[in-house]
């Protein structure tokens, strides 16, 4: 999005990837189909020290503007869930176009770089690897697109904090973000039984709450709602699971004893929840009352039973770290970066894009806002 933004303005671009292609990230998200911007995208949808300074990027090139780029290419696509944008056909139709558009304006991509120093006696001076060949490359200006942490196979890695240290700028603590949450108590040997089971529930942490889908796996809890709440869980912290969301269970479980009183908790609840993650709660929750149908249970113990439905108290042990994580939170602190243009307050004509940022998004195309945003900032700057 720099490249070709730059390119249009009549810049000389080259861009240099470290893979054997460009947009892998991009192939691979949104289950292929490419989640590539969301309907409702506003600065309250990113994390940041700064919490402002992602307004001037995303409103100088919003959502609006990406779907326009899209509808130009005409690329068929839908509205999934919640705002979120994909593809018809697949995540290819988004990279053939960014591809296009810096045909279209001359940008030169080149694959299998790695770059091992960079300096600035003047210009820009950066040397390193293409293949077997040694190379050595002269810029004005010089954008650090280089993504997070997350996802090493695909090429994440820590170059861009490096070289934004190397050039004065001070990082934020860096952690896997919009990633599954595991457990080593007996709640993962709960977990492991349901791996595979999915359903709506609310899930709070510290205030924040998100409602969307949670998937037990064999790890522990993934699905959409944990990977939104992983970017503000801390170790230590308690998640608040709700598994009837909208449903007062202290209610549904007193009026069920007045009106079916000859019916088990388990009948009750399985109209409700998945049948096979009420029986694994069983011996959790009410082990002494399987058997005994809620006519006999006292309110105070159908009262503890609907407290855990409503608001379950689990402590994760951790989450599954950068390998699955979808973004990296943390990263080049915006105070010293030009919100306008993303150049550094440091060093004229450098500048930092994308999720090499502290800015992180949600969970549903956000990132890939920013990602679009941030690179058009640059691109009409640099």
């Amino acid at each position: 999005m720099c490249a070709l933004t730059a390119g249009a303005r009549g810049r000389r671009v080259l861009v240099l990837e470290k893979a054997n292609k460009a947009g892998k990230k991009i192939l691979m998200s949104g289950g292929g189909r490419c989640n590539f911007t969301n309907l409702y995208t506003e600065a309250e949808n990113f994390l940041s020290k700064n919490p402002h300074f992602c307004k001037s990027a995303l409103s100088r090139y919003s959502q609006w503007d990406f779907i326009e780029l899209v509808k130009q290419h005409q690329i068929p696509y839908h509205e999934k869930t919640l705002g979120q944008l994909f593809c018809d056909e697949s995540s290819k139709d988004i990279l053939n176009m960014l591809l296009a558009e810096c045909e279209a304006v001359n940008v030169e991509i080149k694959s299998l770089v790695d770059v091992c120093s960079v300096s600035k006696p003047e210009n820009f001076r950066l040397s390193g690897k293409t293949g077997n060949s040694a190379f050595k490359f002269e810029c004005k200006s010089l954008v650090v697109a280089c993504g997070g942490l997350s996802i090493p196979k695909l090429g994440g890695s820590d170059f861009g904090y490096r070289l934004a240290e190397q050039f004065g700028h001070r990082l934020l603590p860096l952690r896997a973000a919009l990633v599954p949450l595991t457990f080593t108590d007996r709640f993962k040997l709960l977990s492991e039984k349901l791996s595979g089971v999915s359903l709506p529930a609310s899930v709070t942490v510290d205030n924040k709450t998100f409602d969307e889908n949670i998937l037990f796996s064999h790890r522990g809890l993934s699905g959409p709602v944990i990977l939104q709440i992983s970017s503000y869980w801390r170790e230590g912290k308690t998640v608040l699971v709700n598994l009837l969301p909208g449903i007062d269970a202290a209610k549904l479980l007193i009026n069920a004893k007045h009106d079916q009183p000859r019916v088990l908790l388990r009948n009750i609840l399985a109209r409700q929840l998945p049948r096979n993650l009420v029986v694994a709660l069983q011996p959790l929750w009410w082990p002494e009352l399987t058997d005994k149908p809620v006519a006999e249970l006292s309110d105070q113990q159908l009262d503890e039973i609907a407290g855990r439905l409503n608001a379950w108290q689990l402590k994760p042990a951790g989450t599954e770290g950068y390998r699955t994580a979808e973004v990296t939170l943390g990263g080049v602190d915006t105070d010293q970066l030009s919100s306008r243009t993303m150049m550094s307050k440091n060093i004229d004509d450098l500048y930092f894009i994308g999720e090499v940022v502290d800015v992180t998004g949600h969970l549903g195309g956000f990132n890939f806002q920013w990602a679009w945003s941030s690179g058009h900032a640059a691109g009409s700057a640099v």
